[in-house]
């Protein structure tokens, strides 16, 4: 039997899978990475046996800069009419949630920037991802735009304080989720440094804490990894 195939949509040059491409690469599938921000032209039908949206810095609908989002949106809506196991993280998130029905806003209340503790909810205990987690786990956050109504049916599985929305469920097949589980500490070095000091945020503090953070918190993002494959080769299978 082939492998799981699975097409990941990058929406930025350094918004790769990064380490969530290695974990899923080594429970069995393979990763078809579309580099749309480059120009690589996704496809019009989803062929693939699940979609993964990674993150970038546009809103849902924003067709003029990012003129490949129509598409993105299109087979998101293909994953969920056709039971196709989805995973949207950040943008990829809120796109998941724009297309389900529900709300995206820009500059959707504070930012958050670095590892932030998320709170699961009751409804995660069931969760075939997010079940038996901690009832608190950190994780690598980078937004300003937000999700601030989900849509109606999803199911509500993690907020932090200053964004509600960390984490859903459409249906039983497609999540989204704010953070960044694919992020490790050494990415926040990367992030603009004036641009953390004007939201308040030391760059070096934030890499700080999420490098102490860091070893709970791959620990819980692998198996989240995991389950997701799982499900993927369920499908599949």
């Amino acid at each position: 039997m082939t492998s799981p195939r699975v097409l990941v949509v990058q929406n930025t040059p350094k918004g790769s899978p990064r380490r969530l491409g290695d974990w899923l690469a080594a429970d069995g599938l393979d990763l078809d990475v579309v580099r749309a921000f480059d120009g690589a032209t996704l496809p019009d039908r989803l062929e693939h046996d699940a979609l993964i949206v990674l993150g970038g810095g546009y809103m849902p609908d924003d067709d003029t800069r990012a003129t490949w989002l129509p598409k993105t949106r299109a087979l998101t809506t293909q994953a969920l009419e056709r039971h196709r196991p989805m995973f949207g993280i950040c943008l990829g998130g809120q796109l998941l949630a724009h297309v389900a029905g529900g709300k995206v806003l820009a500059d959707a209340g504070a930012p958050e920037q670095g590892s932030i503790p998320l709170t699961l909810r009751a409804e995660a205990r069931d969760d075939a991802l997010f079940r038996d987690l901690p009832s608190v786990v950190n994780a690598v956050e980078h937004h300003v735009d937000a999700v601030t109504a989900l849509p109606v049916g999803a199911t509500w599985l993690a907020s932090t304080e200053r964004c509600p929305y960390q984490a859903f469920r459409v249906g039983e097949l497609a999540w989204g989720v704010q953070f960044h589980p694919e992020a490790s500490a050494d990415r926040i070095l990367e992030w603009d440094e004036d641009e953390l000091r004007n939201q308040g945020f030391d760059r070096q503090h934030l890499y700080r804490q999420a490098l102490a953070d860091e070893p709970d918190s791959t620990r819980h993002w692998r198996v989240v990894a995991r389950r997701f494959a799982d499900t993927v080769k369920r499908q599949h299978g």
